[in-house]
């Protein structure tokens, strides 16, 4: 039922209520002198209604229709509109699903340009656009009173001459972490900000940061988010975050609220208190869907403003929805409305929000064009040349679920792009899968078969064994099937089996053999991940152990499940990490130039591929998977500079190596119980190299 139209003056702004032409640009609401400017696309759209809301959001006091229209965005000037005002969108055309249009006024839409969302969404029948009973017709319920809204906001900040630490990619280490599940348990946290924002740049948490040595906090999506309808059902809730409603806005449920705080403020804290540490914050962005997933999912936003213009239709399917992403629906980044709003997304993110880069979740789609994916598609020409976007630090996750999505090392320069054959390659060669000390030596180098070109350097390579989505690097050792149980779907979702596993024992053993054996993988894996060429990102937890008793599939879990357990964190494995990520900074053992993944001859840089007998590795023993001992001798010419030499025992047992010629002394054995290192080797140049273990040796000190 429609809403009656309030009185003249029972809008904020009393007394006035004119809604003159305004202007078609920005889009969204934005405050000006004297008033609120408000303007929304729609090019397949007869008319379009701006509905204002008291500040509850819950009763309808004005609705006005937009008089302007320049192209396809229609507008109109609210005199005497201030911020706080909360508004909607309602939008009248053809109901044609065949031809993609969706049209439904009776559905009051979410501007996609919201700063704040007001309201609490819940899975109720009247958010459908079609008829549940016959789909050719829409539903004629009006979902007005419950529907989320936006509230105009003021942008007005002070930073206090905040700066981005603006750190090179030939020194950045990634940390990927959650921002409710990293402080949820932490003691050192004050109990009513833990999982929040604030909780994020306290005290204790910059310390753990600073102590490991880390730069970047690649936090998962903050955008906000719906929790899917199978979730509610089931009393869990969307934890990582993938299921966006608001490109714009940060997500409330991250927000301590203290001395009532906005919660755009809080975030802004955070990233302040971060960049005074000398800290970066990364987004992990999701531009490829949105939360009104499949035909059947709400009509809340997008799908009610301008179906066939904002996601990817199938004409042979009577124009139902692309599905590149598994999420029942795709945004299409041809249309410059798709393309502008992601632009606007990232530009606000980082004006307004200081964020210093973005991780794309699957970001095949934000490439693709008609004939699927291109490096030079108008998404990455956009970013290239926009002059407050190009410097930023940009990340694509290199693949989708659509035809040819997996692009691994296709994206343009200055992309980084996640590396799962490093993860799976190291996997494979410690814990005694398929894999050959080629294998590992290309990884090692930042596989530069798939990224060496002209302009990318090594650290195109995003180098990782664990991140969120799998099992925890505890859990790798310690698991060979998923425990997926608790996230409702019978134990079908993430991964079936653990390919990799070889430890033995299912799950947590007091087997002392167990536990060393375990031990020793995970600071093998630890230390290839951070010595090696590329950029590292490690996951946060997997410093201190943390395990989700063998849920590879958390996505649903936010509970103790997935928050980090604090009170039985590892210390020596948090003081081990530390001491690699150290050595990495004072040795950079591999640098920032390409490699051949056998030869290793460049410029002035020389890197030799051994064999235990201290030779150069042969054709044949590079492909010989029996054989897991190898080593890398790297020689810069120059004055002072340092040989470097790592050693890598990946077998069951423990080897000898023959060091080559020069005094030696040993800086790091990933097997030894304490971080530190240990005396110079024999002068014989004989060092034994214990079993699954990495060593990094440097020159003697004089």
């Amino acid at each position: 039922m429609r809403a009656p139209t309030a009185p003249a003056d029972s809008w904020r702004g009393a007394g006035q209520r004119v809604l003159s032409l305004g202007r078609p640009w920005p889009l969204g609401a934005s405050v000006t002198a004297g008033g609120l400017n408000f303007a929304v696309y729609s090019a397949h759209a007869d008319a379009v209604e701006l509905c204002l809301y008291d500040d509850s959001g819950c009763r309808e006091i004005a609705r006005m229709a937009l008089t302007g229209r320049s192209g396809d965005v229609w507008h109109g000037r609210l005199d005497g509109g201030t911020a706080g005002q909360v508004y909607g969108w309602r939008v009248h055309g053809p109901w044609a699903p065949a031809q993609g249009h969706r049209f439904n006024p009776n559905k009051l839409l979410l501007d996609p340009y919201a700063r704040e969302i007001v309201g609490r969404f819940d899975w109720q029948a009247a958010h459908r656009g079609d008829d549940p009973a016959n789909a050719s017709r829409p539903d004629t319920r009006d979902n007005g009173a419950d529907a989320l809204k936006a509230r105009v906001v003021d942008e007005t900040y002070d930073w206090q001459g905040d700066a981005s630490p603006a750190i090179g990619w030939s020194d950045t280490v990634l940390y990927e972490v959650h921002v409710r599940g990293f402080t949820m348990r932490h003691p050192g946290v004050p109990e009513a900000l833990r999982g929040t924002y604030a909780a994020l740049a306290s005290d204790a948490a910059v310390a753990h940061l600073k102590r490991l040595g880390i730069t970047a906090l690649s936090l998962l999506p903050v955008h906000q988010f719906l929790d899917e309808k199978r979730l509610v059902r089931m009393g869990l809730r969307n934890h990582w975050g993938y299921n966006t409603i608001g490109f714009f806005c940060p997500e409330p449920r991250y927000a301590s609220a203290a001395s009532g705080r906005a919660v755009r403020d809080e975030f802004r804290d955070m990233v302040r208190r971060l960049h005074t540490a000398g800290i970066e914050v990364i987004l992990d962005v999701v531009f490829n869907h949105t939360a009104e997933t499949d035909r059947f999912g709400p009509t809340l936003s997008w799908r009610g403003l301008d179906n066939a213009s904002y996601y990817r239709l199938d004409a042979a399917r009577g124009n139902d929805y692309v599905n590149h992403t598994g999420c029942g629906n795709t945004l299409d980044l041809r249309q410059p409305v798709v393309l502008g709003m992601v632009m606007d997304s990232l530009r606000y993110w980082v004006r307004e929000m200081h964020v210093d880069g973005f991780r794309f979740d699957l970001a095949t789609v934000l490439g693709r064009g008609d004939d699927g994916f291109a490096a030079n598609a108008a998404f990455f020409a956009c970013l290239a040349q926009d002059p407050l976007l190009a410097g930023i630090k940009l990340i694509a996750e290199p693949w989708d679920i659509g035809p040819d999505g997996y692009c691994l090392g296709r994206f343009p320069p200055p992309w980084r792009e996640w590396n799962d054959r490093f993860r799976d390659t190291m996997r494979a060669f410690w814990l005694g899968a398929q894999a050959t000390r080629g294998d590992f030596a290309q990884r090692l180098c930042a596989s530069s078969e798939r990224f060496e070109r002209p302009s990318r350097q090594p650290s195109t390579s995003v180098n990782y064994v664990v991140s969120h989505d799998g099992f925890t690097l505890t859990d790798l050792l310690s698991y060979a099937q998923r425990h997926n149980l608790a996230n409702g779907e019978d134990n079908r979702d993430g991964h079936a089996h653990n390919l990799s596993w070889n430890c033995g024992v299912e799950g947590p053993s007091d087997d002392p053999a167990v536990q060393t054996l375990r031990s020793r993988l995970r600071k093998a894996l630890l230390s290839t991940l951070l010595l090696s060429q590329g950029t590292p990102m490690l996951a946060a937890g997997d410093e201190l152990g943390h395990s989700q008793g063998g849920n590879n599939n958390p996505y649903c879990q936010d509970n103790a499940t997935t928050w980090i357990d604090w009170a039985r964190a590892e210390d020596s494995l948090i003081a081990f990490t530390a001491r690699v990520l150290a050595l990495r900074r004072a040795w950079l053992p591999l640098d920032d130039n390409w490699f051949d993944g056998q030869t290793g001859a460049v410029g002035e840089v020389d890197l030799q591929w051994l064999a235990a007998d201290g030779q150069a590795l042969g054709a044949a023993q590079w492909n010989d998977p029996s054989d897991r001992v190898l080593g890398a001798c790297v020689r810069r010419a120059g004055r002072g500079a340092r040989p470097v030499l790592l050693l890598f025992n990946a077998s069951a047992e423990d080897a000898h190596f023959v060091l080559p010629a020069g005094e030696w002394q040993l800086l790091l054995d990933s097997s030894a119980d304490e971080p530190k290192g240990c005396e110079a080797p024999s002068l014989s140049r004989l060092m034994r190299l214990p079993a699954r273990s990495v060593q990094l040796l440097g020159p003697q000190a004089s």
